[in-house]
């Protein structure tokens, strides 16, 4: 019977093999999953509310001298850390009359001192709004206006900002900057207040939370449409954003490297969310630089990188050096890269484990590629489809709406055809909507989808689900494209445009660029009558209202603007046209950035910009 049971045992795993290649990997991954969510519905059937916060406050009690932040050469252990925000806390408690529930806007970019606000913060109870400090003006007074924030703090480097909003903020808003000294009328200073300051905790029931789906933190997401919303991130979101190096396999031991601005979820939720989860220690950059990021890796013993696929891409075009791979990085987290980027980038720095992952700001799902599968941006099955209802629909690209059948359902596509991704909402994966802004909410929501009284989260992305069940991420939806690793309203773009007096109407889209990530921004433009195009001005409106990503790389000038038959403008030919002057008669520009001006596109610069040579 020995003999007959080992080639049982050898049978059936050849079978596994063969039929369910994946099944320990996913195991494994479902069980971390679950592992996860029983712990949490422990917390909930104790009657307690554990929130990351409460995770960071333990750990600089038990760990107090580790380091959880180096920020340029410099440590800041857990207690540091900790220290330096109950010193904020007690600044805002003794000088304004913050309430709990409150919302702070903060300004500011890649610093500890960003970390130290948000905690001080979060320890009163207030809600922290992140504000993307590459937005500007009309875009950034909306953001302030639309979360309704008592107080704006602002970093040091970014009071020239503050310096353009400051007449038009409204009064009833306290600023706040991180200086001792302030030119602005009216304005506090931080920096002195924080060293006189009681380094004693506020008292606790400031900061306990009540429950795991009130809210925690604003940030801001371009969405499909129109200006910046602000997303609303409860406790129960940054619990399972916090999760995600967890779940990838980081441990305690790991030293993680982010480089992402901290006012996206990425940097924010996954990457210090996550480094409190484990227990471990973040170098943080103040901004990106292909250069210096292998440099760093090795200065600091990094083993955990945070990337989006332009970053990669950026890594892959730096000069080849000798020791590319003499680093110790074993996992790389993030979204949005190319297969053949991925490709190259493990060719050339080595066995880093890719973790690509999918899931927006605001949304209430998320999928984890957790067997390395190239291109994909995770995985599914019928157990995961349980905890996390989802579907890929059929969707009308000229309608620019879901297909509905005659009886009025949607209906799902099939696998190997691409789909809209709708996420059910229920008590397990709720939907928190956007901040002031009901009506923003209510578009994201999808009713009646497959029966009656059912509702859906609408991603607004086309995914494609092959036969192995990998989910790959195939084009937004709506009036959205990405460039630079950050999502462009069309709709914003083209306002600032047409505010000029010799602009008509502006069509804003996105076309696809050879060996770069996502779509650059195109605007085509029909002018005034008997007006013309003037270079120097179009340049000099879109860089002062519009951050450097959104700024329209091409333009055409068309005579008259094509309309889809629901009256709004016909994209889709124009997108495919793309921004060759070979095939396309009208007149194009170019936004050359070193002349800093709107050029003409020529069939030599057209080449130069497709083999490389002119960069974007």
């Amino acid at each position: 019977w020995v003999p007959g049971a080992a080639v049982g045992i050898l049978s059936l795993h050849f079978v596994q093999k063969l039929l369910f290649p994946y099944f320990w990997a996913d195991l494994r991954y479902l069980l971390k999953v679950m592992t996860y969510g029983l712990r949490m519905e422990m917390y909930r059937l104790q009657g307690r509310v554990v929130t990351v916060l409460d995770k960071f406050v333990k750990l600089a009690e038990k760990q107090p001298h580790k380091p959880f932040l180096i920020y340029e050469g410099t440590v800041h252990t857990y207690r540091d850390v900790d220290r330096r925000s109950n010193r904020i806390a007690q600044v805002f408690l003794h000088h304004e009359a913050l309430k709990k529930g409150d919302t702070v806007a903060l300004l500011m970019g890649n610093e500890p001192d960003f970390i130290h606000v948000w905690f001080g913060l979060a320890k009163l109870g207030c809600v922290v709004a992140f504000l993307n400090f590459n937005v500007r003006f009309r875009s950034l007074l909306h953001c302030v206006s639309s979360c309704e924030p008592k107080i704006l703090v602002v970093g040091a480097d970014l009071l020239g900002t503050l310096e353009e909003i400051l007449p038009k903020l409204q009064k009833d808003v306290s600023v706040w900057i991180m200086a001792k000294d302030s030119a602005f009328p009216g304005v506090h200073t931080l920096l002195d207040k924080i060293e006189a300051a009681s380094e004693d905790p506020v008292p606790v029931n400031r900061c306990s939370a009540n429950s795991l789906k009130s809210a925690v933190l604003y940030i801001f997401t371009s969405g499909t449409t129109g200006l910046p919303k602000a997303a609303v991130i409860s406790h129960l979101q940054i619990l399972k954003g916090a999760a995600g190096l967890w779940a990838f396999g980081a441990t305690s031991e790991d030293i993680i490297y982010i480089t992402l601005p901290l006012y996206h979820s990425a940097a924010s939720l996954l990457g210090i969310g996550g480094c409190i989860e484990l227990g471990a220690t973040c170098v943080l950059k103040k901004k990106f630089s292909a250069s210096q990021f292998w440099s760093d890796c090795r200065k600091y013993n990094v083993t955990v990188i945070q990337y989006i696929g332009e970053l990669c891409r950026y890594l892959c075009n730096q000069p080849v050096k000798e020791g590319e791979k003499n680093h110790k990085v074993r996992l790389a987290v993030g979204n949005g890269v190319r297969n053949d980027v991925w490709r190259e980038f493990l060719d050339r720095f080595g066995a880093v484990k890719i973790c690509e992952f999918y899931g927006a700001t605001e949304g209430n799902i998320c999928f984890m590629n957790h067997t390395g599968k190239i291109g994909s941006v995770g995985r599914t099955n019928f157990f995961y489809k349980l905890f996390f209802p989802f579907d890929l629909i059929k969707y009308d690209f000229q309608k620019d709406e879901p297909i509905r059948n005659k009886h009025g359902w949607c209906e799902k596509v099939k696998k190997g055809e691409a789909g809209l991704l709708i996420s059910k909402v229920n008590a397990k994966n709720p939907f928190f909507g956007y901040a002031g802004n009901k009506r923003h909410t209510e578009k994201k929501l999808l009713c009646e989808v497959f029966k009656k009284g059912d509702l859906y989260f609408n991603t607004g992305d086309l995914m494609v689900q092959d036969h192995d069940n990998f989910l790959y991420f195939w084009d937004r939806i709506g009036d959205t494209f990405r460039w630079k690793g950050e999502n462009v309203a069309t709709t914003e773009v083209s306002d600032v445009i047409a505010m000029l007096d010799f602009i008509q109407e502006a069509n804003v889209y996105g076309v696809s660029v050879p060996d770069h990530e996502g779509k650059a921004g195109m605007a085509s433009l029909i002018l005034k009558h008997n007006a013309s195009l003037d270079l120097e001005q179009m340049y000099k409106q879109v860089v002062t209202y519009l951050p450097s990503y959104a700024c329209p790389l091409f333009l055409r000038v068309q005579e008259k603007m094509e309309m889809t038959g629901t009256f709004k403008q016909q994209k889709f030919r124009l997108v495919d046209e793309g921004f060759n002057p070979s095939a396309i008669t009208d007149p194009l520009y170019f936004l050359d950035n070193s002349k800093k001006a709107y050029i003409l596109l020529t069939k030599e610069l057209h080449e130069m910009i497709l083999s490389g040579k002119m960069k974007l």
